[in-house]
């Protein structure tokens, strides 16, 4: 992970008192009262934290690198808020994760063995810290990802990405999610008040399970997609495909989406 620098003021602030305190000590200095300096050390350490410091209150982005390593597989779990995130395969090889973050809730890392553990909170951060989160994952190790929101929306292309199990919630934002080509227990995406767009790489057999309540629309592409049960649907290569995928999506009150993606679509 990049390394943030201290606040300068705080850098010179060490230098000089350690620096004083070691002439006064071989008496090379002359006894100073510097008590009546400390209210403006004070505003200048304020200034700097406030304009300069991740630990003030920023509008921009921040961006973050964590190299590979050695672990085998890896989880993510974030709790946005009102946050959008975005979140991808990484194009380059070598990182665990790249991206980009609000000040304060730089991602988090415990490692176990050979299995990584990340965690971004927006609780962390300055509430008027509003940048979004753009987050890549590696494609080189399999993942587990639990990611929400409450007023923010999420769009997640998973193509690339080797996936176990991977759970998407929002209260009010929308969802658009495209699905990996390899999955182990499942992809799930649910939405109280939000859309739910699922889009299925073309070749890629699913099964698709639509949870919606009464107040909820369903938009299905018949096209692509047969119909097994009343909330049951699957693409049309299911049935001879060596590997099937399963995948569950609902909503409250919002429209949940079915659709195929080509392979050169974004």
């Amino acid at each position: 992970m990049r390394v943030e620098r201290p606040p300068y003021i705080l850098i010179a602030l060490l230098l000089g008192s350690g620096g004083y305190l070691l002439l006064r000590n071989f008496r090379l200095l002359p006894e100073v009262d510097l008590l009546p300096y400390a209210p403006v050390l004070l505003i200048l350490l304020g200034i700097q934290l406030l304009f300069r410091s991740d630990l003030g209150i920023s509008w921009a982005a921040q961006t973050f690198g964590i190299t590979r390593g050695t672990v085998r597989a890896a989880s993510l779990e974030a709790y946005s808020g009102e946050l959008d995130v975005k979140l991808r395969a990484l194009r380059r090889e070598g990182r665990l994760i790249a991206g980009a973050y609000t000040s304060r809730s730089r991602p988090d890392l415990t490692v176990r063995g050979e299995t990584a553990r990340l965690t971004m909170q927006r609780g962390r951060t300055w509430l008027f810290s509003i940048a979004d989160w753009e987050v890549g994952l590696a494609r080189d190790l399999p993942w587990n990802v639990l990611l929400s929101t409450h007023l923010g929306e999420i769009e997640v292309d998973l193509r690339g990405v080797p996936i176990n199990r991977a759970e998407f919630g929002t209260g009010i934002g929308d969802i658009r999610l495209v699905l990996p080509e390899l999955v182990g227990q499942g992809v799930r995406a649910f939405s109280t008040l939000g859309n739910v767009t699922l889009a299925v790489p073309e070749g890629v057999a699913a099964v698709v399970r639509v949870r919606r309540s009464p107040l909820a629309r369903v938009q299905i592409d018949e096209r692509h997609y047969l119909r097994l049960a009343d909330d049951l649907y699957a693409t049309l290569n299911y049935a001879e495909a060596e590997r099937v995928m399963y995948a569950e999506m609902g909503s409250t009150f919002g429209t949940l989406r079915l659709v195929t993606i080509g392979a050169s679509q974004s």
